[in-house]
């Protein structure tokens, strides 16, 4: 039987001289995701905001107008609602009690609950979290460090791997996922929580991943055809790792895609951001990341002057390779 190849072994696309649509769509969409996230905003969920959230099943989908006034009658707090997942399950947002003891949240939490399902019954509440001011400052905080020290980490990484032209090309490419995942929340106003947080680290790590192998590939050519057009070289690499980049996407894909559909509305936001994410980071290695080696001027000659200076490699060094 045939084994199945998504991506024919003779392929040939010419990525490079592309280069410069890509560059422009890359700059137009980083620039819109960055508008978005600084115009719209994120909707914070309570992990980062802090405050009460009480997740309500409706029997039909409410009026959000409707039951925030009803809401808003009991002096509680102004209310924030969002459909959650489905037209008749709704989030609502409360600020924190004004009273410190421990049962004051509880009391909240209940006199909102009994005033729903008098107005409408047959509402069921899925959950109702609490978080504190301090801790959702320290969740900032600790949420913005983390993706930070992963973007520098993995950019020095590969400045420190092969030569500072991967470095930046790197932390470009990042950076590009990083802010259209943002935009994508900023856009659709989906609820942006820790969840999130970890869904973004993992964007980062699997287009780092699909980068490291374009990259090794481009050294690997490197050391074999000194000679040859940077250009050419690059087109060569990545239509080389293409079967790979493509067949690891679609099944990540399909398994994102299960749980989109069978995992609920508390996994939707995280399978969003990581489908994005996949698409996203594919493109960015393929179209970005690679060719713009190319305008930093990484040339395969100046790599050959680098081992000629550096003397012969011995015979462990190259079966190491």
């Amino acid at each position: 039987m045939r084994l199945l190849k998504l991506v024919p072994d003779n392929t040939n696309i010419g990525f490079v001289r592309l280069r410069y649509w890509a560059f422009g769509l890359t700059a137009l969409l980083t620039i819109a995701a960055a508008l978005l996230v600084g115009v719209r905003g994120l909707n914070l969920g309570v992990d980062f905001v802090g405050g009460v959230m009480i997740e309500a099943r409706f029997q039909t989908a409410p009026s959000l107008d409707a039951v925030r006034s009803d809401v808003d009658h009991l002096g509680v707090g102004d209310a924030a609602l969002q459909t959650f997942g489905a037209p008749n399950v709704v989030s609502i947002r409360l600020p924190l009690p004004a009273a410190t003891d421990e049962g004051a949240t509880n009391r909240l939490v209940n006199k909102v609950q009994a005033s729903l399902v008098a107005k409408y019954p047959g509402t069921v509440f899925n959950r109702a979290e609490t978080v504190s001011g301090k801790v959702s400052g320290e969740l900032i905080r600790n949420g913005l460090l983390a993706v930070l020290l992963a973007v520098v980490g993995i950019a020095v990484f590969s400045w420190l791997r092969y030569e500072w032209q991967f470095g930046v090309s790197t932390f470009v490419s990042v950076a590009h996922d990083l802010l259209m995942t943002l935009g994508f929340f900023a856009l659709t106003r989906m609820e942006f929580d820790l969840n999130i947080v970890a869904a973004v680290l993992t964007v980062i790590s699997y287009s780092i991943n699909d980068k490291i192998v374009i990259d090794d590939r481009i050294r690997e050519n490197m050391r074999k055809y000194r000679s040859m057009d940077m250009r050419a070289l690059i087109d060569l690499s990545v239509n080389e790792t293409l079967p790979r980049t493509v067949m690891t996407s679609i099944t990540v894909l399909l398994a994102l895609g299960a749980m989109l559909v069978f995992g609920g509305p508390v996994l939707r936001g995280f399978t969003a951001a990581m489908m994005l994410g996949v698409v996203v980071g594919t493109y960015s290695s393929i179209y970005v990341s690679s060719s713009l080696l190319i305008s930093l001027g990484l040339q395969p000659q100046r790599f050959a002057d680098k081992r000629t200076k550096s003397g012969p490699a011995s015979s462990a060094e190259r079966i190491g390779r």
